[in-house]
């Protein structure tokens, strides 16, 4: 401890900038403040310069950790109840468990208290999510995935980033909101400074300046947080100019003498609980009350007589020393915990691998060793935590250990198909529902049920396949049975329209099954008749509309197969399209694609720009050089194509006319 501790200062020592152990407020303070306690820290060491506090000190380096903390609560008083929040053991939870665990968190607790908990948990969680995504991909991969198409998310990560964002909208909240009260408590409380200082000199009398001092520091008390990083500054100026007050008692030492006695008996009593706390066993507890007691020593009470302040000041720094080295040797032990939890995981790795490495060949051998694996991996998650240096490296073992396994289970099981007599029982409950409901009445009911058990038959799976084609004879029989039914009855109401369905449906065929000449425009001919005879066919019921669609691919591949240049080719069919698309009634398709193609024409114009540019690179270049020969080659294509989407622009123009 040395004369320049925040502690001391309460007894008049001289102050420095303290050194935080915690993380800075994301939200900066931006006031003139700064210069102002500059200005003070000025005159407070001018005056320390003739005082008679010298004596060295070293500080105890838990005395840095308390400042810090209680400069971190300064900022809001409620900040403290962090040290009340239960720390559990995030790395032996699943991540449903890490979830609910957040959400806890965020109902029970006040934001700015369970930061470290919450950026804990989104270690943990992110950890787990990643193994679980290994293992995820490569089942992907396994069954003949292409990796680049892999995705993957489940319930659990979508609640878990749903809370975290819950919790980053609230931190951020709670920085704004608090930014303006911190600044004009830090204003509040220079001015009380200033104040003070005031006082020194009055030529009143002594009883009444006294009473102002003393309402002073009542508003000095209730003046509310603020900044962290003005806290020690703004602190050791107060009890500095509350010193130079004192010292201007000298005239009447009875007000002074009568605080100095109160400040001194209080201060033994924190000495003495601080002295019980040395004797606690359980180090958590002592060092959260301990660093109360600091901040009450430095913010409830004023200094002592000059014949007392080194004596009791050496008194309480040697009961937070003691506190400090027994926590030390708190720490000491954990270190040697979490070697032995590292050695604990490695034995598991080990085993792991073991299982990895067997070549069980069945059924039974596989299910024991993935019962095995489990809970050799709840072991290793509850093994608790290990040396921060080697964390990383001894998950990434873990996880390799762990996706070797997965990787033969997988291939194991990939022809098994373990599931496939769950899947025909389930299939056949689905077949049982059909076959009651194909004779219902009820459309509208039986409707959404019927669709609803073809899409749960889509998802069980393969089931044997001696089985297979009859039940599912089975069950589309008894489909088509209903739908069947359902759609005489729909067509009672709209049978021209299904009628019309029915000519499309032919129409379409034939134009599968069409085999073009060798005379373009004949064949040409022949398609503009099809699209001609599909308008005039007419519409189709609402839900039928998707065979347009089919009609227009299979035209414009029988145009594509159209002996003849294909700029030409693609004018005809560009035309036929905006026959589709023209309706005196409404104009928005044939806007849109008004506007496609003037953005296309002005992509085209942008990369012959960029073409054109890029031979200025090849100015020294012979022009039979390769590179300058695809350039202009290039340049060449996208001209042509200019010119075919201008035709195609103009045709769109003629259709508004």
């Amino acid at each position: 401890m040395s004369e320049n501790d925040n502690l001391q200062d309460a007894d008049g020592k001289k102050e420095v900038e303290s050194t935080e152990a915690t993380p800075k407020v994301q939200t900066e303070i931006k006031t003139e403040v700064p210069s102002e306690i500059e200005k003070l820290e000025e005159e407070t060491s001018s005056a320390e310069q003739v005082t008679e506090h010298t004596t060295e000190v070293v500080k105890d380096d838990l005395v840095d950790e308390i400042e810090a903390s209680n400069a971190e609560d300064a900022e809001d008083e409620s900040n403290a109840e962090r040290h009340e929040v239960e720390e559990k053991d995030y790395h032996a939870m699943t991540m449903d468990e890490l979830v609910a665990e957040t959400s806890r968190l965020l109902e029970r607790h006040k934001v700015q208290t369970i930061s470290k908990h919450i950026n804990e948990i989104k270690s943990e969680f992110n950890a787990k999510f990643s193994e679980l995504l290994d293992e995820k991909k490569e089942e992907f991969i396994e069954e003949g995935g292409n990796e680049i198409d892999f995705y993957y998310t489940n319930d659990t990560k979508k609640q878990f980033n749903s809370l975290y964002k819950d919790y980053k909208q609230n931190i951020n909240a709670y920085y704004k909101e608090r930014e303006q009260n911190l600044k004009q408590n830090l204003e509040n409380r220079l001015q009380i400074i200033e104040d003070i200082k005031g006082l020194l000199g009055v030529e009143e009398n002594m009883g009444t300046t006294y009473k102002n001092f003393k309402e002073l520091q009542d508003k000095w008390r209730t003046a509310g947080p603020i900044p962290r990083d003005k806290y020690n500054n703004a602190w050791n100026t107060y009890h500095h100019h509350v010193e130079r007050f004192y010292d201007f008692l000298h005239l009447n030492n009875d007000l002074r003498d009568m605080d100095f006695k109160h400040n001194y008996d209080q201060k033994l009593k924190i000495i003495e609980r601080a002295e019980e706390l040395a004797e606690d066993e359980n180090t958590n507890r002592s060092f959260r009350e301990l660093q109360v007691l600091h901040k009450l020593w430095k913010e409830e009470l004023g200094p002592v007589g000059k014949e007392h302040r080194e004596e009791i000041w050496e008194r309480f720094s040697k009961a937070t020393k003691a506190i400090h080295d027994k926590r030390q040797a708190y720490f000491a032990d954990m270190d040697k915990a979490h070697e032995k939890n590292l050695e604990r995981k490695e034995e598991i790795i080990a085993q792991i691998t073991a299982i990895a490495e067997k070549k069980s060949t069945s059924h039974s051998a596989w299910q024991n060793n993935i019962k095995e694996i489990e809970t050799l991996r709840d072991a290793f998650f509850k093994a608790g935590k290990v040396p921060l240096k080697v964390n990383e490296g001894t998950w990434a073992k873990f996880k390799g250990a762990v996706r070797t396994f997965n990787r033969g289970k997988n291939s194991f099981y990939k022809d098994l198909k373990k599931d496939q007599f769950d899947n025909l029982k389930k299939k056949k409950d689905l077949i049982q529902i059909a076959e009651d409901n194909k004779d219902g009445e009820d459309f509208a009911t039986i409707t959404p049920l019927m669709k609803k058990i073809q899409d749960e038959w889509k998802k069980i799976g393969h089931v044997p396949r001696r089985d297979s084609d009859k039940i599912w004879k089975q069950f589309k029989k008894a489909c088509n049975h209903y739908f069947d039914r359902m759609h005489q009855e729909r067509k009672a109401k709209d049978q021209h329209l299904f009628d019309a369905f029915d000519k499309k449906v032919k129409l379409l065929d034939q134009l599968k099954t069409l085999e073009l000449t060798e005379d373009p425009k004949a064949d040409i001919k022949t398609l503009q008749e099809k699209i001609a005879e599909w308008k005039e066919i007419g519409y189709v019921p609402q839900n039928k509309r998707y065979i347009d669609g089919k009609f227009y691919k299979a035209i414009d591949d029988a145009f594509d197969k159209v002996k003849m240049d294909k700029s030409k080719v693609e004018m005809i069919k560009f035309e036929s399209k905006l026959e589709n698309l023209a309706d005196p009634n409404d104009t928005r398709l044939l806007d849109n694609e008004y506007n496609f193609i003037k953005k296309r024409i002005d992509e085209i114009k942008s990369e012959i720009n960029q073409l054109e540019n890029n031979l200025q690179f090849f100015s020294n270049v012979k022009s039979d050089n390769p590179l300058v020969k695809d350039v202009h080659k290039n340049i060449a294509k996208h001209k042509t194509d200019l010119d075919t989407w201008k035709a195609k622009l103009t045709k769109v123009r003629g259709m508004y006319s």
